[in-house]
Formats: C-alpha cells, sequence, structure tokens
C-alpha cells in the first residue's frame, strides 16, 4: 500500500479554502480520502460586486493565507496541489495583479477559471460512475458569486451553464434580474427536453442545509423537508442563527438567499428532491491532479 498527499486551494467568492486529501493505493483500487480541511472567510465578492475591484485590506488577508496554507501544505508533505479563483478574481479588475503579489510572497501559483472550467472540475469527482444512466441528473453549486449548473444524462454533459448569480451577490444587491431571466429559461428548456430529472446539490450553503435537517449524506432530501429546514433558519435573527444553530458568522447571512435560490431553482426545474452528496470544486480538483501526477509524476510543492 502507498499514500500520497494532495491539496486542492478553492479561492471563492465567499471564503478560501484548502482540502488535503490522501489518496490510498493499493494492488485493488485506489481510494480518496479527506483527511482536514481548513476554511478562512475572506469574502472577496464584497469588495468585487460592489467596487470593481479587490481591496487593499482583502489583498493582504487572502496573501497572508496562502503564506500559510503554503507553509501547511509543505509541512504536510503534499506532492502536488491546484490553487483556483472562481467568480470573484474571474471580475474584479485587480485580479491580475493580486495573483501576481501572492505568487511572489507566497509561492502559489493561483489559476483563474471560468465557468465551463469549474463544470469539468466537477465531473472529476466521478459522479457519473454512482448514478443510474437511466436517469437524468442536474449537478447545482451555489457559490458566493455564480451558480454552476450542468445536466449529466446517460452518464455524460449534455448541458453545462454559469450564472452570476451568487449569495453575496444577492445578499448586496449587485446582481442583474437578465440572470434570473436567463436561469428560468435555461432551466424550462432542460425541464421539456429531459424527464424525471434528480437535482444534485453542492455548496456549504447546501450543505448546511442537509447538516440542520438531519438526514444522512448522500440520501435524498424532499422539497418538503426542505422547506422546512429553511422555515426555520429564516425564523431565526442573524445572531441567534449564530448563537442558537452554531453557524459561522460568514454563513448565517448568505444562507437565506442561498436556500431562496435553490427554490427558485428546484421550481423552474420541476424536481421534487435534492441528493446532497457533500464534494465540491476542491475535491474535483484533488482527483484531477492525482491523475495528472501519475501521468507525469512530477511534484509543485519544492
Amino acid at each position: 500500500m502507498k499514500l500520497l498527499k494532495f491539496a486542492a486551494i478553492d479561492i471563492g467568492t465567499n471564503a478560501v479554502r484548502l482540502l488535503f486529501t490522501n489518496v490510498i493505493e493499493d494492488d485493488k483500487e485506489v481510494i480518496f480520502k479527506k483527511s482536514s480541511i481548513i476554511r478562512v472567510p475572506v469574502r472577496l465578492g464584497t469588495d468585487v460586486f460592489s467596487n470593481g475591484k479587490i481591496s487593499d485590506k482583502s489583498i493582504e488577508k487572502l496573501t497572508q493565507t496562502m503564506i500559510a496554507f503554503y507553509n501547511l501544505m509543505k509541512v504536510q508533505d503534499v506532492v502536488r496541489y491546484r490553487a483556483c479563483a472562481t467568480s470573484a478574481m474571474r471580475e474584479a479588475e485587480n485580479g491580475a495583479k493580486v495573483i501576481k503579489k501572492i505568487k511572489k510572497e507566497s509561492g502559489i501559483t493561483i489559476e483563474i477559471i471560468d465557468g465551463k472550467t469549474e463544470a469539468e472540475i466537477i465531473f472529476n469527482n466521478r459522479i457519473d460512475e454512482s448514478l443510474d444512466t437511466k436517469h437524468s441528473y442536474m449537478y447545482v453549486d451555489i457559490g458566493g458569486g455564480s451558480t454552476e449548473i450542468t445536466l449529466f444524462s446517460g452518464s455524460a454533459i449534455v448541458a453545462s451553464h454559469s450564472f452570476n448569480i451568487g449569495t453575496i451577490r444577492l445578499l448586496n444587491e449587485t446582481y442583474k434580474m437578465s440572470e434570473f431571466s436567463s436561469l428560468k429559461k435555461f432551466l424550462n428548456e432542460i425541464k421539456n427536453k429531459y424527464k424525471n430529472i434528480e437535482l444534485i446539490g453542492s455548496g456549504g450553503n447546501i450543505n448546511k442545509l442537509l447538516k440542520i435537517s438531519g438526514k444522512k449524506e448522500g440520501k435524498p432530501l424532499p422539497v418538503k423537508t426542505l422547506k422546512t429546514v429553511s422555515d426555520l433558519i429564516k425564523s431565526y435573527s442573524y445572531n441567534d442563527r449564530i448563537k442558537i444553530l452554531g453557524l459561522n458568522p460568514d454563513r448565517a447571512d448568505v444562507i437565506v438567499p442561498a436556500s431562496d435560490l435553490l427554490f427558485k431553482i428546484i421550481k423552474w426545474s420541476g424536481t421534487q428532491e435534492i441528493i446532497v452528496p457533500k464534494f465540491g470544486i476542491a475535491d474535483g480538483i484533488v482527483k484531477q491532479i492525482y491523475f495528472d501526477y501519475r501521468r507525469n509524476g512530477n511534484s509543485l510543492i519544492k
């Protein structure tokens, strides 16, 4: 048996995450086992969606986070990593400048990826292997700046789109109504073409809704149950969501617009339940770099 450690950095709109994953190899199979995850609430979207660029304060916070992440990867003997930035960094006027600064001060190379690349990374989770090919599945990832929707049918991606609607945009009212119109049209077209669509949900807010519901990971969560959980959360004030429900401060505010957006997606797509497997872009990154490592064998941690 051989054990290798890989890392994925997901620089999102609401938070930055570092995922460590142990990859266990033996003669029969390869097992991916999450080791630990570190989440830092660097809310880049608040700056970008309001002012068009990342503030000096946020740049410094992100830089220090990346320095810490690099040192953690080094002491954990990580053989390879990949750092990806999504919606907020994509739209920031000074995004390239920030990435250059972080590379110089931390040694970490950051890639800005588009919605299509996000969908490809998601597909690297190999979710098609556990799906019933007789059904169509719609993967929904609600982030802080964008929502990624990917439709699987017959174990293949048949449609994929990224919409500039996310929890930070909704919270700060920095979204365009035209994006909702595009989302509704996209989902209606899917509903009319594909029958019995099952929804697979991803993202920190959807995972938290599952946890509060008490349902097991991977088990279908009925819309009725989801509505009960959403109404419960809304019945608490922001402070009580932190004190009583135990939500992080940067989760307690965005979970409400996240659930509202999720219900719109459910309504427009005609789905009746949601499956929450609790994996995201970071998990896909790990699988992608592992198979690339096996092909090329080079390490990015010096």
